[in-house]
């Protein structure tokens, strides 16, 4: 389509910088002149909605040796260049959207260009030529069957309810219905790493679902591990890249993590929170009954950004927490130490790494194996502390948090009424080691914390989780 100056003045009459729009459109026509240009009116997320103007076109991309060109469309705000624009995929309707790092489950386009954007530094071309270098490491769109594409038209249309605060829709889903018969014990794994490997494997050996979906989020993972599930196929594990394969699932264990090249633990988060952009909404459709299990780091903070996200009661959203080192902490104790208690009272609770810290139950009674009384705080603190130095030699390791993680879906699946260690919301809660019933669903202890009016999801909780 041929460029049209006039045209474009009369449709950005009311933009801040016109001229200076129009010169920078003039640099990106010449480069691709198959854009058209297209004045609409954009839905922004709290509901507004405002006419801007948007160019809609493909973008050619390389990718194993063989060229696509990409369909997208940015929307420019009125305040630009002052303002990055507004970008999205724009899939015919037999392309499926490649959730990942840079692309959410709506195909809205999330890149370190858009976040650092600074006038007059950043440009439309600059912009458009990291899309491009990031589309050739990990392509955004793939090609549906007939069914699929249904399927991706009606998750696109749910996103969008969300996206405009309407949530109503489980009660008019036959996902809903399917969830309420009962069914089988499905559990999906998100994330194709050495952690939701570890994770998958660790539930199937367990036996506690009848069906483990994993599903592969990267197209770089199909080399390593699910490729050998594949060839060594297990009776009752399925791999997938389609988020349809997790419908129905109870339980959805998180295990995504996108540290890419980040540098500091703020970048860690940043590029986890992008991703799970595209992850959760899409999890949510599809399993809209189920618990979301996070495993990705930071679990507290991942957990956080999953209750937000999928809109869940916060009774069905937890963080593995300290579920493992809590385990570790009481064996350490009990075996190694010898010390004998009454039951597994004794918990470390708190954020993951340093500033976890242990927890005696008010009734515990300790005695060493040298049959000293360990009853007094300061005896149960010098018990503990050397616990610790112990755990300390203890890593994180893939397989250790999968067996973690198998260990909190039994809990969950099968009513095991077991009390564990996770990451929760912790809202104005006070010293107290009163039992509360929250909901059908779990019972959990309140904590000795500071008042705040703010959720957090620093602390972890001790958390009984019952049968849904």
């Amino acid at each position: 389509m041929e460029f049209s100056e006039e045209k474009l003045r009369k449709w950005l009459s009311k933009y801040k910088f016109r001229d200076l729009t129009i010169e920078e459109l003039k640099n990106v026509n010449e480069l691709y002149p198959n854009i058209v240009f297209s004045m609409n009116t954009y839905t922004f997320k709290d509901g507004s909605l405002k006419d801007l103007l948007n160019f809609s076109g493909t973008v050619p991309v390389k990718y194993q040796g063989n060229s696509y060109n990409i369909p997208i469309c940015l929307w420019i705000l009125d305040s630009y260049p002052f303002t990055p624009p507004i970008c999205f995929l724009k899939p015919t309707a037999n392309m499926g959207i490649s959730v990942g790092k840079h692309v959410d489950a709506r195909g809205r386009i999330y890149l370190p260009y858009l976040q650092n954007w600074s006038h007059p530094q950043s440009v439309i071309i600059g912009l458009l030529k990291e899309m491009i270098t990031k589309f050739e490491e990990e392509l955004p769109l793939y090609s549906l069957s007939s069914s699929d594409a249904a399927r991706q038209l009606e998750l696109l249309s749910y996103i969008a309810k969300i996206t405009e605060g309407e949530n109503n829709v489980q009660s008019k889903t036959k996902i809903d219905e399917k969830t309420n018969d009962g069914g089988c014990n499905k559990v999906t794994v998100v994330g194709a790493g050495d952690l939701g490997l570890a994770c998958a494997l660790a539930i199937s050996a367990k036996g506690v679902a009848d069906k483990v979906v994993v599903l592969n989020c990267s197209e770089d993972s199909v080399k390593g591990g699910t490729m050998d599930l594949e060839i060594f196929a297990l009776p009752n594990v399925e791999i997938s890249r389609d988020f349809s394969a997790s419908a129905d699932s109870k339980v959805v264990v998180l295990t995504v993590n996108s540290l890419g090249n980040a540098q500091s633990y703020l970048d860690v988060v940043q590029n986890n929170v992008e991703l799970f952009r595209g992850i959760i909404p899409s999890v949510a459709h599809y399993s809209q009954q189920c618990v979301l299990l996070v495993a990705s780091q930071p679990v507290e903070i991942m957990t956080y950004v999953s209750w937000k996200m999928s809109r869940f009661p916060k009774n069905r959203v937890v963080g593995t927490g300290c579920n493992l080192d809590s385990v570790r902490f009481q064996y350490i104790i009990t075996n190694l130490l010898k010390a004998q208690t009454k039951g597994k009272d004794i918990w470390l609770i708190g954020e993951q790494g340093e500033n976890k810290v242990s927890a005696w139950s008010a009734s515990n009674s300790v005695t060493s194996h040298q049959g000293e009384d360990l009853t007094n705080r300061n005896a149960q603190q010098l018990l503990a502390n050397r616990a610790m130095e112990v755990l300390k030699g203890k890593g994180q390791r893939s397989w250790s948090v999968g067996l973690s993680v198998a260990d909190l879906t039994d809990s969950i699946l099968n009513d095991k009424r077991k009390v564990h260690s996770i990451s929760t919301m912790v809202k104005e809660y006070y010293l107290a080691a009163t039992w509360s019933s929250v909901s059908p669903f779990v019972r959990h202890y309140k904590l000795n914390i500071h008042q705040s009016a703010q959720p957090a999801f620093s602390l972890t909780v001790l958390q009984q989780v019952v049968s849904m």
